[in-house]
């Protein structure tokens, strides 16, 4: 299985739990997870959090294999139907939740994830009832796509961080 990572996954990451310093093994982890194929972001994501200046910024930017491109024509025309999807229910949103929707990551994400049968992994968490803004595992719900959080991921491939001697 394929795993995308959500942005806020890595920042969380590196702001909390798996800090880089603290816990090494978590992102020499998450790049041989690469490796195999079996995590990955996208581009979009990449542009993100190189808008940063700490650890996290420059760890992407040594790291620029992790992130998969999303110019695709496959995963272009998903962004079409996720934005199509979005526009339709936006009228139930509060003002200005389209555009700031679509003005990141997560619809690319979203899209690349329905073109490869990715597994998107965030932190946001399924709230139907959210009209504030536009969550990804809603839009992930709406479209079949299978989404996790960190720690299910990490179970799910069985990770495991084992302090040397």
């Amino acid at each position: 299985m394929t795993y995308l990572l959500d942005a806020n996954t890595l920042i969380e990451a590196k702001n909390r739990y798996y800090q880089m310093n603290i816990c090494p093994g978590y992102w020499d982890w998450l790049l041989k997870a690469n490796l195999t194929g079996e995590v990955n972001s996208i581009r979009s994501v990449r542009d993100e959090l190189q808008r940063g200046n700490d650890a996290l910024a420059e760890w992407v930017k040594d790291h620029a294999y992790l992130f998969l491109d999303e110019s695709d024509d496959a995963t272009q025309a998903a962004f079409t139907e996720v934005a199509q999807h979005l526009a339709n229910t936006s009228l139930q949103m509060k003002t200005g939740a389209l555009d700031e929707f679509l003005s990141g990551a997560d619809p690319w994400l979203i899209a690349k994830a329905m073109t490869t049968n990715a597994t998107v992994v965030t932190h946001e968490q399924l709230n139907l009832a959210a009209r504030r803004k536009f969550l990804i595992p809603n839009v992930c719900q709406h479209f079949g796509v299978r989404f996790v959080n960190t720690f299910e991921l990490l179970n799910a491939m069985e990770a495991r961080f084992v302090l040397g001697q």
